[in-house]
């Protein structure tokens, strides 16, 4: 008797542990920034089906009246994403936090998800130039700099953004690597109105020290197509960091000298043109330049040696081209990373005239 109490247990607890539920939410929380009084503000929820039979959304309820929810009524296919959208009608002023309980025909537990803001008597867009163009969006930059970093920060950078469309658009972040996170504030952006992309970097998850380059792609809705004219971007400056070092560590350590920090290139019609840095070890001990990297396209460089004793020299030739120069949006430089601890990073910048 008891053997065959213990085995309907079991199968009891497997069968709750199979109709656990299977639901995958893209992000619980979503923040609507300000939102003007008496203007509906309304969010899209990402969600997945990822159990292996249907899900049916039988209930939902919200923290009040206020919200309404919009949600598929059929049943949603295992493996299918879907949408719900809720709306705040922001008839009170001030800071506003609602939730929406969903409940499937799969859990006894609803799956919750947040709207939260501030309602104001006016929305005052951000007092900035927006120069660039990414698809259908003016931004204030077209590319984004993480620079002097040391492992384990976790700095953030933002772009602001408008919406210059005549529809509401739904800005999202695409092919984001492991060392990167982001966000867009609010989640759905309406004709001639704007918003904030923040960049939040992960420094733990660069492997290794210098110039790490990636390029990201800014997406009008959710599933959006790549394309040229949505790329973003990105790089990250890492950092040594030699804050352990001992007094006596520090007076014999090496120290770089440069003839020039800087290289003016005039091309006067030729299609490339060289220009050469003296480096020099003026230091107590080995100087290690341990990587030599370019920010751009249409720079090469040449060191004839990377590692210096005290009192000796190398010489480092910088190569520019112009026809590739000029498709560049950033600022042309070469990134030297280094042992000297008083200078482990510098770059020289390229002047093209």
């Amino acid at each position: 008797m008891k053997r065959t109490i213990m085995i309907f247990a079991v199968l009891a607890t497997l069968s709750l542990g199979a109709y656990a539920q299977k639901v995958k939410v893209k992000n619980n929380v979503i923040y609507c920034g300000n939102v003007a009084y008496e203007q509906p503000v309304t969010v899209k929820f990402e969600l997945e089906n990822t159990g292996s039979s249907p899900i049916v959304i039988n209930n939902v309820r919200t923290s009040c009246g206020c919200t309404t929810v919009e949600y598929p009524k059929q049943p949603i296919p295992a493996g299918d994403h879907f949408v719900v959208n809720a709306t705040y009608d922001a008839r009170m002023m001030g800071h506003f936090s609602k939730d929406v309980g969903l409940y499937t025909n799969n859990s006894e537990k609803p799956i919750y998800l947040t709207m939260r803001g501030v309602v104001v008597d006016e929305v005052v867009d951000f007092d900035a130039n927006y120069d660039f163009t990414i698809g259908s969006l003016k931004t204030d930059a077209d590319n984004v700099e993480f620079d002097d970093v040391n492992r384990g920060e976790m700095p953030v950078k933002k772009i602001h953004i408008m919406n210059t469309s005549n529809k509401t658009l739904s800005p999202t972040v695409m092919h984001l690597p492991n060392y990167l996170k982001a966000t867009v504030s609010p989640t759905n952006i309406a004709a001639g109105r704007t918003g904030v992309v923040t960049l939040m970097l992960d420094s733990k998850h660069i492997r290794d020290y210098g110039l790490t380059q990636t390029t990201l792609y800014l997406g009008m809705f959710p599933g959006d197509k790549v394309a040229s004219e949505k790329e973003l971007p990105v790089s990250v400056v890492l950092l040594p960091a030699f804050t352990e070092l001992t007094e006596s560590e520090m007076a014999n350590a090496p120290q770089i000298s440069l003839s020039s920090e800087s290289v003016d290139i005039d091309f006067n019609g030729k299609s490339k043109k060289s220009e050469t840095i003296l480096i020099n070890n003026i230091g107590h001990s080995e100087l290690d330049i341990s990587s030599l990297q370019m920010f751009t396209n249409g720079l090469s460089v040449k060191l004839n040696k990377s590692k210096l004793q005290p009192g000796e020299q190398a010489k480092l030739k910088i190569t520019a081209e112009a026809k590739a120069l000029r498709r560049v949006r950033s600022k042309p430089r070469v990134l030297m990373i280094t042992n000297d601890p008083m200078k482990s990073k510098i770059v020289i910048n390229i002047n093209v005239k």
